[in-house]
């Protein structure tokens, strides 16, 4: 099979038929063998209705149907499951995706042997109230996942090879940083498309403010985790180190100057009546607490089944 298109979606009943008579065109003209699978993300309209009634007219359509809206990441890790396509393509429900850019799409991934495409939405028809936080968060996964040839992490449109897919997890809303999950699993070609951004002809969209916050927390922890997963000791245990023994020279300098005081006669008050005592103490607490932390996640490590599991490319 050339292509599987997965398209998750929430309450996109309207738009399902024009998207799917879209992709059915496109797939035609080009002579591709294809499938569509969507994921209905516990949808409260009648979308699942009438992605049946596309299946019904069309074998090459896939439903997958959510109890509860769970959210994109879950969705999509399900499509990449069941996805049998050569190139895998995904894509949003709501027609601000152009399937015309499939064909481009796939031969960038099988021609010019890119490992993911990610698609870059230029021009688009959005508010400033989102444009410009799209930009600040664009620019700052591009400085800590290191893909500096992206320019919009965000946008739904994008191609894999199909190991691609099988080899990463995607999960919470990790969704939006597939390309740096692809980077760390050792997939680098990453290439990018500028896309034509159509705006919204249904619905509303499902996504607010929040989203922007959000992603900013999963880029620190999809940063942590892809440093120091498998050496959980380097942070922890260095930085515990540091502040012990800072926290233990800056006691024992307190306690070298009473030394010296009591042996020469001068008068010094306590070494408890001094604020940098507790200082002292206090960061040789967290230092120990720090180095125990990476001491015992390193056990936890040690003792995962999937520690020593490595991404084989090939193998004679």
């Amino acid at each position: 099979m050339d292509i599987s298109v997965i398209i998750p979606l929430y309450n996109e009943a309207e738009s399902l038929p024009e998207l799917t008579a879209w992709i059915e065109r496109v797939m035609n003209e080009n002579k591709f063998t294809y499938e569509i699978i969507f994921i209905n993300d516990g949808s409260k309209d009648n979308s699942w209705e009438v992605i049946e009634q596309l299946q019904s007219k069309n074998s090459n359509i896939h439903g997958i149907k959510f109890r509860r809206n769970y959210g994109k990441s879950p969705a999509l890790y399900c499509g990449f499951e069941r996805a049998q396509g050569n190139v895998v393509i995904t894509m949003d429900a709501d027609l601000q995706d152009s399937p015309d850019e499939i064909p481009i799409l796939y031969r960038m991934i099988t021609e010019e042997g890119y490992d993911l495409v990610s698609g870059y939405k230029q021009k688009r028809y959005d508010p400033l109230s989102k444009t410009i936080p799209t930009k600040l968060f664009n620019a700052t996964a591009r400085l800590v996942s290191g893909i500096k040839n992206l320019h919009d992490f965000n946008c739904g449109l994008k191609a894999y090879r199909n190991e691609v897919v099988k080899s990463i997890e995607v999960y919470g809303d990790m969704h939006r940083y597939i390309p740096y999950l692809a980077k760390n699993a050792g997939y680098s070609k990453i290439g990018e498309l500028v896309v034509h951004h159509q705006a919204r002809k249904y619905g509303t969209s499902k996504f607010g403010i929040s989203r922007f916050f959000h992603g900013y927390l999963d880029l620190m922890s999809l940063w942590f985790l892809s440093k120091f997963s498998y050496r959980p000791m380097h942070i922890f245990g260095l930085w515990g180190s540091l502040m012990f023994f800072i926290g233990f020279i800056a006691a024992a300098v307190l306690g070298i100057g009473k030394l010296y005081a009591l042996s020469q006669g001068i008068p010094f008050r306590l070494i408890t009546d001094s604020p940098y005592f507790y200082l002292s103490l206090t960061m040789m607490i967290l230092g120990t607490q720090l180095f125990l932390t990476g001491f015992l996640a390193e056990l936890i490590s040690r003792t995962s089944q999937e520690r020593n599991k490595y991404n084989i490319a090939k193998e004679i």
